[in-house]
């Protein structure tokens, strides 16, 4: 029915769990950067970070769902400092996603699933609110990189789901017709800007869902979180 199949990342893909917030991870992060020249103690090092954030958000007003590159965050933070970051901010962004992340894995029947549809000749594609440098890190370590024909990432555009500039641009950089294509997410958010584009959806509601399955619009659902079953509620 469809030979395009889009899929979201985290919460459809891969089960993630981060924290941001705890203590620990910005005492180890001043610590990591004072190592590098640029000394903060902990709680400047968490104001500043949130207040470049908030910084480069609104400097990217244009878009109603803006979005920025985190190793901007990064590299500022060094330059505040005095330090020329040069590769440092890339390499600051890894160390701290690996000190915020609890757990990660890919939902059972990801592979399997991917793998299924590249051997129909069907075309896969990412389109996700993610950091580039982290998602990008992610989806080779768990190894799903090679199934992509296209990846698109909110950070690198600087637009988020649901603003439908992020599905236009996505649509005009692939050359994909919305009548062929299948978007599939886990949560309202990704769902909206595929339906007001005239996408259709299918929702998979996992346990990184932020809605209860019945407030999710989409012509597709999977309840149960099984990737798998794709393949026995459509078409192919």
């Amino acid at each position: 029915m469809y030979n395009n199949y889009v899929f979201n990342l985290y919460g459809t893909l891969i089960d993630i769990k981060t924290n941001e917030e705890k203590d620990e991870i910005w005492e180890k992060f001043a610590i990591y950067y004072g190592y590098n020249g640029a000394h903060y103690e902990k709680e400047e090092l968490k104001e500043k970070y949130h207040s470049i954030v908030g910084k480069l958000i609104k400097m990217n007003s244009k878009y109603q769902c803006p979005d920025y590159e985190i190793e901007d965050v990064f590299f500022k933070l060094y330059k505040d400092k005095g330090i020329k970051p040069k590769k440092k901010a890339k390499q600051a962004a890894k160390t701290f996603r690996l000190l915020s992340t609890e757990s990660i894995r890919l939902y059972d029947g990801v592979k399997e699933t991917l793998e299924r549809l590249a051997a129909e000749d069907k075309k896969i594609y990412l389109l996700s609110n993610a950091q580039k440098a982290f998602a990008n890190s992610e989806i080779k370590y768990l190894g799903i990189k090679k199934y992509f024909d296209g990846i698109c990432i909110s950070s690198d555009v600087g637009i988020r789901k649901p603003d439908t500039k992020f599905y236009e641009y996505f649509l005009e950089k692939e050359q994909l017709d919305p009548k062929d294509t299948l978007f599939i997410g886990n949560d309202y958010i990704d769902l909206k800007g595929a339906n007001d584009m005239g996408i259709d959806s299918l929702y998979i509601h996992s346990n990184l869902s932020n809605e209860e399955p019945e407030d999710v619009t989409s012509k597709y659902k999977i309840l149960d979180g099984d990737i798998r079953k794709i393949f026995d509620v459509i078409e192919l």
